[in-house]
């Protein structure tokens, strides 16, 4: 049956020092909800005080160091018909004018959130789906990288949130803080797939791709059936193989998962880069086996052209990425060193 118009949504939102960004997040969503409710857990800036400003509810929690602890206190306090939960250092870049229209069915809500990251000097976007939509009474469970719990239906919107929590200074400043959490979740829940995926992004992100490896292969082998996060760590599980130097290794892979990803220009990028390093490898083979392959993978890319639905996928591997890579080989500017193994 349609929920009644009127339907209260509120946004939920967990904050610790956050003063940077508090004020972008909550302008960003005032118009389109009719609460905000913060739940601060331990500021020592002035975080409470632009959040109040910002006409948020704001609330105080120590932090619990479990962070499904804390986002479940939040829902708690604010208490509504559904909750629209972000992060600080997230706002709302678009699709927010439909959200009411999506409270007429019991379902969680899911959202893209845009990250930024830093790549080669200027920035660049990779895409997330993650559900941020909650009816009333929806938990979550997860110290770190929680999930709500749910048998609700799992239903894409056109809300597309922004995030630069990736970002290169931001990522200084939190360094280690997840680590601690992912490994005593890992723990407790050793066989857990998705922690030992997270686990392995975390290496991956501080530039440790033997430590981000070991853990995105475990994580295959507990993957579970329908896993959505399944496209994303396939296309790093062949980065980090490649960047770790385990080219035959990549090799074999990528020939074994290529008839599932046919139409994943991430995928095929990614394949690209390993063929590239293959040809830095073995230069006497460079010109009449490697880089023609590399060139074919990239050429792939353009024709599948961009696919943001895709889980992980990053911004510019269906278009001008590949076109400047093509760009390179073609006019035959690649570098024989190390250093040119990654564009």
């Amino acid at each position: 049956m349609p929920t009644a118009p009127s339907s209260q949504l509120a946004l939920v939102v967990l904050a610790r020092d956050e003063a940077r960004c508090i004020a972008r997040c909550l302008d960003s969503a005032r118009a389109w909800v009719d609460r905000m409710v913060v739940l601060d857990t331990g500021s020592t800036d002035d975080t409470t005080a632009i959040a109040q400003a910002c006409g948020a509810e704001v609330h105080h929690l120590p932090w619990p160091d479990d962070f499904a602890r804390a986002r479940n206190a939040a829902l708690e306090l604010a208490d509504a018909d559904w909750h629209l939960i972000m992060d600080a250092d997230e706002w709302i870049v678009s699709g927010a004018e439909g959200l009411r229209d999506t409270l007429c069915t019991p379902m969680l809500g899911v959202v893209c959130v845009r990250n930024d990251f830093d790549l080669n000097g200027s920035t660049a976007q990779s895409h997330a789906w993650i559900p941020r939509l909650l009816p009333r009474g929806v938990r979550y469970a997860g110290r770190i990288h929680e999930q709500p719990v749910s048998p609700l239906p799992r239903t894409r919107l056109p809300l597309v949130l922004g995030h630069d929590g990736y970002t290169r200074a931001r990522l200084a400043s939190k360094q280690g803080r997840n680590r601690a959490l992912l490994q005593q979740a890992l723990q407790e829940a050793p066989d857990d797939a998705y922690l030992h995926y997270q686990l392995g992004k975390d290496c991956e992100i501080y530039g440790e791709h033997d430590a981000a490896y070991t853990h995105y292969r475990q994580a295959c082998i507990r993957l579970p059936v329908g896993a959505g996060y399944r496209h994303d760590l396939v296309v790093r599980t062949l980065h980090c193989l490649t960047q770790a130097g385990q080219l035959d290794e990549a090799l074999s892979n990528a020939e074994a998962l290529m008839p599932d990803w046919v139409d994943s220009p991430d995928f095929f990028f990614t394949l690209g880069n390993l063929l590239l390093a293959c040809a830095l490898r073995h230069p006497e083979q460079a010109q009449a086996h490697w880089l023609p392959l590399a060139e074919a993978a990239w050429q792939r890319c353009l024709e599948i052209g961009e696919r943001p639905e895709l889980a992980g996928s990053v911004a510019g591997r269906g278009s001008h990425l590949a076109a400047h890579n093509l760009a390179v080989i073609r006019a035959g500017l690649v570098s024989w060193a190390p250093e040119a193994a990654t564009f």
